[in-house]
């Protein structure tokens, strides 16, 4: 990330200076501090490998306090998502998150933004033109029993040969270019590669996240196909705690309950910029999180 000079100084109704700054390595233990006081599951690693693939913002206040944070991950030149927006609950109704947000548009511009949103978010991205295109569906448990892989015919270890393939795929279902994004969560985690008639067909990656793993990105062309990929990796994870977030229209929800991965919450999907569905034939089907969708 580059460095940024702190900007000009707002004030809030203690008086307390409040400057704004480019998110860095430092504000990392400041940052989780939100997320727990949130109840959000992120771990220090979690907030460290986004802030190696984004960038971002922070409000920091007289005392050093990190009081707020926003990030953003670019795709290219023409698109990018937010998230991890966090305001500390002492703070809020002061237009600090107005501030962030503010800045993180400026940063990312001319780029089309795609974020998740809280309901109680909605009202500031509402504001900023951002349209509601969708919802994401939080699902999260123990698995009731273990799973059996899919045919060895069918899904494989992802490997590193499959790399250019895996980005291919992923930029048919997100219409993105985020090939590093993929690399360091693959990285980070395992991947799986459906393979029909010789050719890779979808992927999967699970990975270390929050209380447990999370299983995703998992790009596919049918829901039988995610769902395929889903049951792959949750073999090798075993009776342990793992999240899903899939789209409400992924077809995949009800399948999830029944498994012991009940929803807990929703996110409205929304975008600012020009809108184009992706291509396709591969689709989304779970998100990587709910940050870098």
């Amino acid at each position: 990330m580059t460095a940024m000079a702190p900007q000009p100084v707002h004030h809030d109704d203690d008086n307390n200076e409040v400057v704004l700054l480019s998110f860095a390595m430092e504000h990392l233990e400041g940052a989780l501090q939100l997320s727990q006081e949130m109840s959000w599951p992120y771990r220090l690693e979690d907030w460290a490998i986004a802030l190696e693939l984004g960038q971002g913002f922070v409000l920091r206040n007289s005392a050093g306090t990190v009081i707020a944070t926003a990030a953003w991950w670019a795709y290219g030149e023409t698109h990018a998502s937010a998230g991890m927006i966090i305001v500390a609950k002492a703070a809020q109704g002061r237009g600090h998150g107005a501030r962030l947000m503010d800045a993180l548009l400026a940063a990312a511009h001319p780029r089309t933004i795609t974020l998740n949103s809280t309901a109680e978010g909605l009202a500031l991205y509402e504001r900023r033109s951002f349209v509601r295109i969708g919802v994401v569906q939080q699902h999260q448990g123990v698995p009731h029993e273990r799973h059996q892989a899919p045919p060895a015919s069918l899904v494989r270890a992802m490997a590193p040969s499959d790399a250019e393939a895996v980005a291919r795929l992923d930029q048919q279902g997100t219409g993105w270019a985020r090939r590093q994004m993929l690399d360091r969560l693959v990285q980070a985690g395992d991947g799986h590669v459906l393979v029909r008639d010789g050719e890779p067909r979808g992927y999967a990656i699970s990975r270390r996240f929050g209380r447990g793993y999370v299983i995703g990105p998992v790009v596919a062309e049918s829901a039988v196909d995610g769902r395929a990929l889903i049951e792959a990796s949750l073999a090798c994870l075993g009776q342990v705690f793992v999240r899903v977030d899939t789209a409400a229209s992924s077809q995949l929800g009800d399948w999830l309950e029944s498994i012991g991965l009940r929803q807990v919450g929703d996110a409205i999907t929304m975008v600012k910029g020009p809108h184009i569905p992706p291509a396709g034939p591969a689709r989304m089907f779970a998100l990587a999180n709910q940050s870098f969708n």
